[in-house]
């Protein structure tokens, strides 16, 4: 009933496939905590509002085609994303073996065959084809983001930086050869504190 009241209140409208699959990584996610310290958080009702229906609330400004959760840990915003996305794909990288086991078992136990899971650093990563988006959730400053990930963007391509308070000093420390496009004001339903989404993309397409 939680996940459900949050997200109507978020404005997406999963169906009920979609939402069962969401409880069963939540109840996944508390099943491997206990070996793994995937997440501070062990109350169900915090798991859902902080992690869950965070993750989805910047689902209206994830593009189509692919997407890369960098620092993706427990999961998130990676695979909440890829439920609600069929269609989208989401590779999810970590540096950490153990958390990166839990995510590959992750897309097996709830069968997500549109995501793929890199176990390595991010600067070290190198695929054939870049990614349309580039998420993190508490990864890094704005800038040591961009720096680290900038060879993963395709031209035309978007990061989507979760924050918690709009993050006005590590927008000013920004490279001049990316822009901000938009700040948006997440309201995530059971969670009191501020939470931004901040949209960068390359200034030069063919930088």
């Amino acid at each position: 009933m939680l996940l459900e009241q949050g997200l109507a209140a978020l404005g997406v409208a999963l169906s009920a496939a979609a939402q069962s699959r969401l409880l069963d990584y939540a109840a996944l996610l508390g099943k491997w905590n206990r070996t793994y310290s995937l997440t501070a958080l062990i109350d169900r009702d915090k798991v859902l509002s902080h992690h869950l229906l965070d993750s989805l609330a910047v689902l209206p400004y994830v593009p189509a085609g692919s997407l890369l959760d960098v620092g993706s840990g427990g999961g998130m915003p990676g695979i909440p994303l890829a439920i609600a996305c069929p269609n989208l794909r989401v590779t999810l990288l970590d540096s950490n073996s153990k958390k990166c086991a839990f995510l590959q078992q992750a897309a097996i136990e709830l069968s997500l065959p549109n995501i793929s899971v890199h176990c390595g650093r991010v600067e070290q990563y190198h695929p054939s084809v870049g990614f349309a988006a580039i998420t993190a959730r508490a990864f890094s400053g704005l800038a040591d983001f961009v720096a680290m990930t900038r060879h993963l963007l395709l031209a035309d391509g978007h990061w989507l930086a979760m924050k918690g308070v709009r993050p006005e000093d590590e927008m000013a420390h920004l490279p001049a050869d990316v822009l901000v496009d938009a700040v948006h004001r997440l309201l995530v339903p059971g969670v009191e504190g501020e939470r931004h989404l901040v949209v960068i993309r390359k200034a030069d397409a063919n930088s």
